[in-house]
């Protein structure tokens, strides 16, 4: 069977893998009056007006929730007079939903906004796998930056030691990411996942710092348009006119830009409410306490740490700062987004779901499990894996050939079986170009979900600083790749998964020259013993021609002889040399 499926002519099927049980996602609803609950947050009733009827089957998926509700939501929370204290509160769309058993709970802390709805656009995606809870604070609360840390701080608390086993997830937007990093920082002891989006921690390298100063000489409500609030609170519409326009109209976008303008003069109309010039002074000197205070413990940060920065962050050097946080914080991770801008989380291109699933930072339990905790992908996810290998399967025009239990060759994928477990072996062709297609190809087209086991290095935090993009593997770890280890072979085949495995590992798939279709498996196969154990279908597979589209200049030889190779070398081998060991012993 070639594993270079032709994906362009498979219609995109639901995922075949197994995935964890679901429940019902138990919601409970408070008026507004209702403050905050120590033992567990409250939920406040707040949604825009058409969050509030129950959208049509389907509503979710043809137009997700932007910044025009986004600017409806938070335009009827300003309205209303209210001096505080902050509170939690769960989204409306968040109810009634189902989510996965054991999900965590995830704490969203809001901006220099406050109103705590810059989520709205992840909502149902996120209520599926999370408990999911916002902190809103009101426009004339004047809490300062230590009582908020002491806030999230108890609620973090009596989640923690409600589900001991779970971490608790912070998700924070500028000030809000250093409300997250000081609740690190005090509570060491904690299982917690920070996912940082463009962090307040620069703004003392920011124009915010003189924005204060300036802002005293500005009468209400003129201050709204001072350069940097001007470019931050337009920058989101301009993005979203520029994306229209650039890729031409469709019968559906008829009205697009007209929705755009309305929404812009809507937003300009609320936003003289909501941030008013003495709410904004007052966010700012909180993030210049903040700021001040976390730079000074960030070696102190022992929790899981994920950084979404802007390349084009109006407010704020985000894309330096994630350089500086990855370097000072022990257990971080970054991801670049060199188009998007502060308000990332209302941009349209933007999924924050997707982005921790990619990193490997979604977990139900104190350590990762890349078999039980994996959640497979949506079928956005997998259009994007299947966009990724366009052009190479535009170029090749691959054909899938399988063969029937009677032994005939015929053209598809009606010999592959539909239940496992199942494990496909085979040859690792020229710099592993089939895997791609052949995943999302045997998936668009059964339904049939391949769980890769995959080389340590695509998992490896310090990998990901040599790579072009530190993104570069998230994709596969979305599509269902697990790091090649004994345990995880088990537990997928225990599973009834399907499992691609290649005993030649990345030695094949990097041959040298003269080396063209040799396999380099070990003596006694491990795999065979452990598929027997669980019955488990072993399906062989190769690929005709991948090792024929180009001659290599330069092999491994070769590039032996360069100086300081020898360093990279070293590390992408770090972890491969103990791999056949290892499985060996099981």
């Amino acid at each position: 069977m070639p594993v270079a499926p032709s994906a362009a002519a498979a219609t995109v099927a639901p995922p075949r893998s197994r995935r964890p049980p679901l429940a019902r996602a138990p919601f409970r609803r408070a008026s507004a009056a209702h403050g905050w609950e120590p033992r567990r947050p409250r939920a406040v009733a707040v949604a825009s007006s058409s969050a509030s009827a129950s959208p049509p089957p389907g509503a979710a998926a043809a137009r997700r929730r932007g910044l025009r509700e986004y600017v409806e939501a938070a335009g009827e929370m300003a309205r209303r007079k209210d001096g505080g204290p902050p509170r939690w509160f769960s989204p409306l769309e968040c109810a009634g939903g189902e989510r996965v058993l054991g999900a965590p709970t995830l704490l969203y802390l809001p901006g220099i906004d406050g109103v705590g709805l810059g989520l709205i656009r992840h909502h149902e995606k996120l209520a599926k796998m999370f408990e999911l809870w916002c902190l809103h604070i009101p426009v004339e609360d004047r809490t300062s930056f230590e009582g908020l840390v002491e806030l999230v701080e108890t609620t973090v608390k009596s989640e923690s030691s409600r589900a001991s086993d779970r971490p608790v997830y912070l998700v924070g937007e500028s000030v809000g990411a250093c409300i997250a990093l000081a609740v690190a920082v005090r509570n060491p002891e904690i299982d917690l996942v920070l996912i940082l989006v463009n962090p307040g921690t620069s703004f003392h390298k920011s124009q915010l710092q003189t924005l204060s100063a300036f802002l005293d000489f500005v009468p209400e409500p003129f201050h709204l348009t001072t350069p940097q609030l001007l470019t931050f609170l337009t920058g989101n519409f301009m993005k979203m006119t520029s994306t229209v326009v650039g890729r031409g109209f469709s019968p559906e976008e008829d009205n697009t830009l007209s929705e755009i303008t309305s929404s812009l003069l809507a937003s300009l109309t609320f936003l003289v409410d909501i941030l008013t010039k003495e709410s904004i002074m007052w966010k700012l000197k909180i993030l210049k306490t903040a700021a001040s205070f976390v730079n000074s413990r960030l070696h102190a940060v022992k929790a899981q740490t994920l950084v979404l920065a802007s390349g084009n962050d109006e407010l704020l050097p985000s894309s330096q700062e994630a350089e500086k946080l990855r370097g000072a914080i022990e257990k971080c991770r970054t991801r670049l987004f060199r188009d998007n801008g502060h308000k990332i989380l209302l941009e349209a291109e933007f999924d924050l779901a997707t982005n921790i699933k990619g990193a490997g930072y979604y977990r139900r339990s104190r350590k990762t499990d890349f078999v039980s905790d994996y959640l497979p992908p949506t079928p956005d996810e997998l259009q994007q894996a299947i966009n990724r290998d366009r052009i190479l399967n535009f170029i090749t025009d691959p054909v899938l050939l399988s063969t029937l239990p009677d032994g005939k060759i015929v053209r598809g994928l009606a010999g592959l079986p539909r239940e496992g477990p199942a494990v496909l072996v085979g040859y690792h062709m020229l710099l592993g170009l089939e895997l791609g297609p052949m995943v999302t190809g045997v998936l668009s087209s059964t339904g049939v979900h391949i769980r890769g086991l995959a080389h340590p290095f695509m998992f490896d935090k310090n990998s990901e600083q040599i790579m072009p993009d530190s993104a570069h593997f998230d994709l596969h770890r979305i599509m269902g790749a697990v790091p090649v280890t004994a345990a995880n072979f088990y537990k997928l085949l225990a599973d009834k998964e399907f499992v691609l495995l290649y005993p030649g590992g990345a030695r094949e798939a990097l041959h040298r020259k003269g080396e063209e279709y040799k396999l380099f498996w070990p003596d006694q196969p491990e795999f065979v013993r452990m598929a027997s154990r669980f019955g488990a279908t072993i399906i062989p597979f190769g690929v005709v021609g991948e090792d024929d589209i180009c001659d290599l200049l330069l092999d491994y030889n070769d590039l032996q002889k360069l100086p300081f190779y020898d360093m990279l070398d070293k590390v992408l081998t770090r972890d491969g040399l103990k791999l056949r060991v290892v499985v060996s012993k099981d």
